[in-house]
């Protein structure tokens, strides 16, 4: 946490006047962001680099943006819907080291997790 905070002095000291939005968001937002140094360098890679939710953003964002206007709110939801089922079947490719974070989230979230397993 040291380091990400030093780092964060040297981006302000190098980067703030250029990007004070940037410095200001990070600086507000800290609490959150440093959530993810809790857990160990393995399983942050594993958090970060799958972009499972970039990827089914985008899939949902075409979808909704080929039809434009929809005729209620029902109808919007059910195209958000049928484009998430559609993503989920091609979700076949198995996420590198997961398994030991999954054994980490069990140990860290039990209460959380197991009932989700069967």
């Amino acid at each position: 946490l040291e380091i990400a905070e030093a780092n964060l002095e040297h981006f302000d000291e190098t980067w703030g006047t250029e990007y004070p939005h940037v410095v200001k968001s990070w600086r507000n937002n800290w609490e959150g962001l440093t959530v993810f140094f809790e857990y160990p360098k393995d399983i942050r890679k594993v958090i970060y680099t799958t972009n499972a939710i970039e990827s089914l953003n985008s899939v949902i964002r075409t979808a909704v943006n080929k039809r434009k206007v929809f005729p209620s709110d029902q109808a919007a939801f059910k195209v958000v819907y049928l484009a998430t089922q559609q993503a989920s079947k091609k979700w076949s490719m198995p996420i590198r080291n997961w398994t030991s974070a999954l054994n980490r989230f069990m140990i860290m979230f039990d209460d959380r997790i197991s009932k989700h397993l069967i």
